[in-house]
């Protein structure tokens, strides 16, 4: 890859997590239906377009800071459990934790997506305004971050809205 050009996969995660902040920071205009409704279109192309990166992510001196703090976190999360409601709460399967309990985990969807919002908002601030170069090497970081950390994450919320919505 040349050091004066991104890759178009790279520059798709950056426009699409950028249209799901958006959504998300938009979502006290929408209803339930229509909030799970737009979850359902990014989602999916948020997970195939950071699959298809097929840049290796190594020892770098660059890093994605968090720039989200606590209260806007926490803001994002109470709407989203508002527009939720009653479908708010689901049981989830895939965790760590799930391995050493008798019982169902319960797990939320506004968590989950303010938990992709605050990875996605800290990774635009991180990418905006920096050389093509570190852009190269934040994408490399957040798509080591889709392998460690929030990949599971989406699968599991998108499973449970697309159980509400259908």
């Amino acid at each position: 890859m040349s050091n004066n050009k991104i890759s178009a996969n790279s520059l798709a995660l950056i426009a699409l997590t950028n249209e799901y902040c958006q959504a998300i920071e938009q979502a006290a205009q929408m209803n339930r239906d229509a909030l799970v409704a737009r979850m359902l279109q990014l989602l999916p192309r948020i997970y195939i377009t950071v699959s298809d990166i097929d840049q290796e992510y190594g020892y770098s001196d660059y890093y994605i800071d968090g720039a989200l703090d606590e209260m806007a976190y926490d803001q994002a999360r109470d709407m989203l459990a508002a527009i939720m409601a009653d479908d708010d709460v689901y049981l989830e399967v895939f965790l760590d934790d799930m391995k050493y309990s008798d019982t169902p985990i319960a797990v939320t969807v506004s968590e989950n997506l303010a938990d992709l919002y605050q990875e996605f908002y800290n990774f635009i601030n991180a990418v905006r305004d920096v050389p093509t170069e570190v852009q190269t090497e934040l994408v490399g970081i957040e798509k080591d971050n889709f392998v460690q950390y929030w990949g599971q994450t989406l699968c599991n919320v998108l499973r449970a809205l697309n159980s509400i919505y259908y």
